[in-house]
């Protein structure tokens, strides 16, 4: 009886991951969703506030979090400072530095971060990847960042970010940030 549950429980994580391969993230050459134009520096210069959660393969949301942002831009380097606090009371603060490398390309690291981060922005969407040893809530899991993120108006930026570990989904986090 246990091996029969056990192989049904292989079959359904095989039966998920093969149509979380079909299903892929978004394209920067997908048509843009707006007119409108993101630049990453002006939205994340000064305060800004995101809330967020992170779900399962199969659809659980595993952690909510609320994040306070302090942003600040020299011309070449955006700083954002950014304050973790999530639904069962534990903080991380986490400190970006991104490098804008041309008119719309980025390269940035924070700690934990495994070499270097690389984004690029077309239009009103910004994709942004990055390899990470995430804390966790027993240590650290070494992941992949897909993020996805598009200007929905001047305040409001919605961030899907992908996760991966070997090359399998494991999970999304889904992000709304807001410009105070």
């Amino acid at each position: 009886m246990k091996r029969n549950r056990n192989r049904n429980k292989a079959f359904a994580f095989l039966v998920i991951t093969a149509l979380t391969a079909c299903s892929g993230p978004p394209d920067l050459g997908d048509k843009p969703l707006s007119d409108r134009t993101l630049n990453l520096e002006e939205f994340f210069e000064g305060k800004s506030v995101a809330h967020g959660q992170f779900q399962d393969v199969f659809g659980n949301v595993q952690r909510r979090f609320d994040v306070q942002i302090a942003g600040t831009w020299d011309g070449r380097i955006l700083k954002l400072v950014e304050d973790f606090t999530y639904d069962d009371g534990e903080t991380e603060q986490r400190i970006w530095t991104l490098e804008k490398t041309g008119k719309d390309t980025w390269k940035g690291t924070a700690p934990g971060v495994i070499g270097k981060a690389t984004g690029q922005e077309n239009g009103d969407t910004f994709n942004w990847t990055y390899r990470i040893d995430l804390p966790v809530r027993k240590g650290t899991m070494r992941v992949d960042f897909d993020d996805w993120m598009w200007l929905l108006a001047d305040d409001r930026l919605l961030n899907r970010a992908y996760v991966s570990r070997f090359g399998i989904r494991i999970g999304e986090a889904i992000v709304v940030f807001e410009k105070k």
